[in-house]
């Protein structure tokens, strides 16, 4: 008996064992199935988010040239351009920091606001995105969203604004995958052409242009007689300094 006893305790220490090894073999193989059912971009679930027509900015009263020097991702989403995880997936054909950029530079330059580089603009915008894509809905509905900030500033005087733009839009769910994908590109392009219309015509970007296009300093006025006029704080008369080959 007592030897049974033991083969009994054996057998069943075995079996612990495999259980065990069984449950750690499980862990093991997990990640590896899971990453095989992430989904993978390809040309049938891939869109191409891009604006229907420029979005015409609001009217300045002296229009100052814009120039676009970075666009900046600060989602933290590890997998910006995957909208749609569901149904194989779904994705972007180009980053969200490019679509955006492209986004905004094209309304700017039809309205002729695009200054073709840095040293000629007069104001510079950096943009931070913050969500690109679908945000959480209702279930029913696809619901769009697309959010950044930019930082204007005046390279001149150094002095510089932000401002915030967030656009959302709402499509009606399918359900068939052809149907998903419309509705998801038409959603995402309808929050990105309401973001880029409150940047482009909000009051926040009205009131930081008047701010910062004030904040130029002017150049030194030409004074009679070929010299440089030079204004004093405390409120005297202007001098005029002639050149020495002038006085000759």
């Amino acid at each position: 008996m007592a030897q049974w006893g033991v083969t009994e305790a054996k057998v069943g220490s075995y079996r612990v064992l495999l259980v065990q090894a069984g449950i750690l073999l499980a862990c093991a193989l997990t990640p590896l199935s899971v990453r095989a059912d992430e989904p993978k971009p390809t040309p049938e679930n891939t869109i191409h988010v891009q604006l229907a027509a420029p979005v015409p900015p609001q009217k300045f009263a002296k229009p100052p040239k814009f120039f676009i020097s970075e666009v900046i991702d600060r989602s933290g989403n590890p997998q910006p351009m995957l909208v749609l995880k569901d149904r194989g997936g779904m994705f972007l054909d180009r980053l969200p920091t490019q679509i955006t950029r492209e986004a905004i530079e094209q309304s700017l330059k039809a309205a002729d606001l695009l200054a073709a580089d840095a040293a000629s603009a007069d104001l510079v915008l950096q943009i931070y995105v913050f969500h690109f894509g679908l945000a959480q809905g209702s279930g029913l509905d696809f619901f769009g969203k697309v959010e950044f900030s930019a930082v204007v500033k005046n390279p001149k005087s150094e002095e510089s604004q932000q401002i915030q733009a967030v656009g959302t839009s709402i499509a009606n769910a399918a359900m068939r995958k052809k149907n998903v994908q419309k509705n998801v590109q038409a959603n995402v392009e309808g929050a990105l052409e309401d973001a880029v219309r409150n940047l482009l015509r909000g009051t926040q970007l009205r009131e930081a242009v008047a701010t910062l296009m004030k904040s130029n300093p002017s150049a030194p006025a030409a004074a009679p007689g070929g010299g440089m006029a030079f204004a004093h704080g405390d409120g005297s008369n202007s001098r005029n300094f002639k050149s020495r080959f002038q006085e000759r």
